[in-house]
This record gives structure tokens, sequence and C-alpha cells, in this order.
């Protein structure tokens, strides 16, 4: 038997008073942490939510979400956290995809109303029967009423600190974590108990956190790096967590100076906007440099004059590493008590393989040093499947690896790099987006006959999304009206920031499009 809340539950045992959680002035201390989860466990009992049920999770970096997430587990239910910045549209295939029978959304703010964008997605998903709003305020009411919607506040009013927690088999699924490829729409990775425990006791030996550490989650919780790097990890460590909702260089230099930061995790553009931010000094940088020991980057490719900019301006080794919400994140890094090599993703994690194969062939065998081929993986952090998808799980499950569609190669050392892609995902700021995603959208505008969408090299961003579009005969539309289209149906990291129109799009004989040939008119 195993359950993932155990990691808070064994640390809250062995250190109530330990700092769990820190935002703004707000402090939890394990005992604290656990005794809501445990509070708002019982709610959940109380409106009949049971083991293997699915409950949505769509909150910022603020305590109600590990509160909300370890109080899922503890019942028993499957965690399925969601991107803050889904509309309802959105929401409503993810709950009705995932069979959620519950939702637990934060209020939002004026800028981000994100219980009205799950209101709108539980209106049209009638098989889930509860939307739970976390307001700011536990006492405030909700911003949205109608039948099935709630608070926390009163989920969680008159309820018991105390929990008995339901006791997963290891092979039950903890949490779902959506991701797609380039064909279909977004799909659930299934990641058990065993594989995200394993994960965040592997990543804490990896990296030696310890009750010791403070680190900084400004990755957000609802994705896998965060998630398990930072959350999971920092709570099966012991370690305290401060929380910021948003990033921002002045916001991440000011915790870091206040908190004594000693673990900071990002994507690239985080560590760009650090090192290129131009009030940095107005801050104690000494005494920053003086706690942060260890950074790690994932999400994307770093570049390597930023990681060794930033490394000589904050004086702390950049540790980058590799993995996929397929595998619950972490698949191989660079290690603290091995050589490090830049520009590498290191070394496979702990009781992890990892071999480079040709993607032409079936058989899987490994290709030399050098080689170039596709990354398989697997070990205790590789996914059970795709949620109801046996024919997309039977393609990346074969011969007992797992298929990242990724391109990369190994050294003589048995160090791996990531070279290219397989696939034509877009990562832009260290968020996946899936062009077919953003196509099928789209060529719902009544005047869009077919788009072609790619990322495009940005400095700031690692890539952007273009979208080439071709209108129907006889119809005549602005870069802003089809803007203005995409912003209104895809969240905000999806959305095109470059539009084309074309009269037609490169193709083959059999009509599939071109997209390497789609390069700017002059």
């Amino acid at each position: 038997m195993l359950n993932l809340a155990m990691l808070l539950e064994s640390s809250a045992l062995a250190n109530p008073a330990q700092p769990a959680v820190i935002f703004n002035d707000t402090r939890l201390n394990y005992a604290q942490l656990n005794g809501a989860a445990n509070q708002l466990a019982n709610g959940l009992r109380q409106l009949g939510i049971k083991r293997g049920d699915k409950v949505a999770l769509s909150c910022l970096n603020i305590p109600y979400f590990p509160i909300a997430y370890y109080a899922i587990l503890k019942v028993g239910a499957t965690v399925v956290p969601f991107n803050v910045l889904f509309k309802g549209r959105e929401i409503a295939y993810h709950l009705k995809d995932s069979d959620a029978v519950a939702m637990i959304a934060f209020q939002g703010t004026p800028e981000l109303p994100m219980a009205q964008m799950a209101f709108d997605g539980f209106q049209q998903a009638p098989d889930c029967r509860h939307l739970i709003v976390a307001t700011a305020d536990p006492a405030a009411a909700s911003p949205v009423e109608g039948e099935g919607v709630t608070t926390l506040g009163r989920v969680m009013a008159g309820q018991s600190p105390v929990f008995d927690t339901v006791q997963t088999m290891p092979d039950e699924t903890a949490v779902i974590l959506y991701t797609s490829g380039t064909t279909g729409s977004p799909k659930g990775a299934e990641l058990t108990h065993a594989n995200m425990v394993m994960n965040a006791v592997a990543t804490r030996d990896m990296i030696h956190m310890g009750k010791d550490d403070v680190c900084l989650v400004v990755l957000p919780l609802f994705h896998s790096f965060g998630q398990t790097v930072l959350m999971n990890t920092g709570f099966c460590s012991g370690s305290a967590i401060t929380l910021l909702p948003r990033f921002s260089a002045e916001a991440v230099l000011g915790i870091m100076q206040r908190d004594g930061v000693t673990v900071f995790a990002g994507v690239p553009t985080m560590y760009w906007g650090l090192l290129s931010y131009p009030d940095a000094e107005n801050f104690d940088l000494d005494k920053i440099r003086s706690t942060l020991r260890v950074a790690v980057s994932g999400g994307a490719a770093l570049p390597v004059e930023l990681l060794h900019n930033f490394e000589d301006r904050f004086q702390v080794p950049i540790l980058e590493g590799y993995g996929l919400s397929e595998t619950s994140p972490v698949a191989s890094f660079n290690q603290l008590d091995r050589p490090r090599k830049v520009g590498s993703i290191g070394q496979p994690l702990w009781l992890t393989d990892m071999r480079i194969v040709d993607p032409a062939s079936d058989s899987d065998a490994a290709l030399g040093p050098e080689e170039v081929g596709e990354v398989v993986i697997r070990g205790h952090q590789v996914m059970k499947g795709y949620y109801k998808r046996p024919d997309a799980t039977a393609q990346v499950m074969r011969n007992d690896w797992f298929h990242s569609g990724d391109l990369g190669k190994i050294d003589s050392d048995g160090y791996f790099y990531i070279v290219d892609r397989l696939k034509e995902m877009i990562i832009r700021g260290g968020f996946n987006v899936y062009p077919r995603e953003v196509e099928e959208y789209l060529m719902t505008h009544p005047k869009v006959s077919l788009v072609a969408v790619k990322g495009i090299p940005d400095d700031k961003m690692g890539e952007e999304i273009k979208a080439y579009v071709v209108l129907k005969p006889g119809e005549t539309a602005t870069v802003d009206e089809i803007m203005a289209f995409a912003q209104d149906g895809l969240a905000a990291y999806k959305y095109p920031r470059f539009i084309e129109f074309r009269s037609a799009l490169p193709m083959t004989a059999t009509g599939k499009i071109l997209k390497r040939e789609l390069v700017d008119e002059e």
C-alpha cells in the first residue's frame, strides 16, 4: 500500500513545527498544512468523493494548492491539475475527458477570473457534480452561483483536522497530467502513486534536499516540473516551499533575499529574466548568493552562454535535466555528486534506463556514442498509460520502453544530449504548445479555410507561435480579427503572436502540409 499524501504526512509526523509553506505573510508549519488537508479530505468525503474518483484542481501557486492536492489524494481520489489559463471550452473538454466528478478552482483575480472560467466549463460537463470555489477570504461567498457550486471554506468548516488516509495501492493512479502530441486532442498521462513517490525520493537524493532547505516555487504547480521537483520533493525532505504565483525578476529576488532561498528551479526564460533585470543591484545580492546553493533548469534547452553568465553573477551551479509529463517528470539530470557537462541533460536518474535508438527500426537496439536517434526511457517514473487511450499508449510504449519522440545522442561517458524533436511540439516559455490543437481551433473561425502552426525562434520565450492562415474564397480578414478570435478561445500561452495570411500552403502529393517549407515572406 502506498499513497502519495504520505510524503506530507511523514514530514508532519517527524517535524510538525517545521515551516512547510510560506506565502507572503502567511506561514504554515507541517502540522498546520497536514491538518488543513485533513479538514478538506473530511469535507470531500462528506460530498461523496471516494477512492478512484477524479477531482480537477485549478489553482495558482498559493497555499490552497497543496492543501487541495493532498486532500484529494488522502480520500483515495486522483488529482487532475488544470492549467490556470484554461478558458471554459478547454475546462469542459478536460473535465469530460478525465471523468472528473468534482473541480476545485481558485476564484482568481480581476485579470484572471478563474472561478468564472471554471463555472463556464463546469456547466458544459454534466457528470461533474461539484464545483468548489476557493475564495481568497475563506468566509466569503462564491463569485459564481449555481447548482452544485460551493466554496472551499464551507466544505472545510467544522471538519476535523484528523483523517485516516485511504491506503491506495502503488499502481493506482495518483495524478493525471494532460499532455498531447502533434495529432489528436490533449490526453491524460496516468501517473501512479509509485511513479510520483519514487520520482520525488530520487530527486530529493539527487539534489541533496533536506529540512534546512527553502525552495522557491514560481514554476506552476499544475505542471509536473514544479509539482514533483519542488512541492513533492520539498515535502518529502521536510523542506519549506515559498510560493510565488507569477514570475517577475523583482519578486523572485525579493523572496530570495527575504526567505533565504537555497533551491531555485526555473525554465530558461526565468533565468534570462533574472539575468537581464536592470535593477538587480537594488537587492542584497551578496545575501542571496550566500544562501542559494543549487539551481535547476528544465522545460526547454538552456543556452550555454546564459548558463555561464547566470552562474558567474549568482555564484550557484545550474543543474540541467530532462523529463516529460509521461515520466513524472524527471528522467535524467546533471547531478551534484558527479561531474557536470554543460549543454547535456546529464545521466539517467536512479533506477532509470535510457538509450538512443533508431526511430525507423522496431528493434530498439541501442545506437553507439554520438549517433543521433530517439530517446527511450524505462524505469519507476514511466506512466501506466494514457487515460482511456490504449491505442495512443501502444504507440509510445513498445518493447518495454517509453518512446519520447525526442531526438538525442549519448557521449562516451554516458551523458545524454537533446538534439531536436521528432514531434512538432512548440515549447513557449517552458509551456508545451501543440500545433494541431491551435490549428483546429483557428479553423472554426467562419472565414478560415486552412491553418498551419509552427514554432519560430524567439530570444525571450525560446519559441514563439506563428500561424499561417488561408482564408476561404472571397473572404477578407485582418490580423487583429484572427488574433482576437485566438485569444478568446485559447489559453494565453497557446495563442499565436504572429499571423501571416497565405493564398496557399506548401503540401505533399498526399495533401500533408510541409511545415518545413513555411518561411517568412519578404
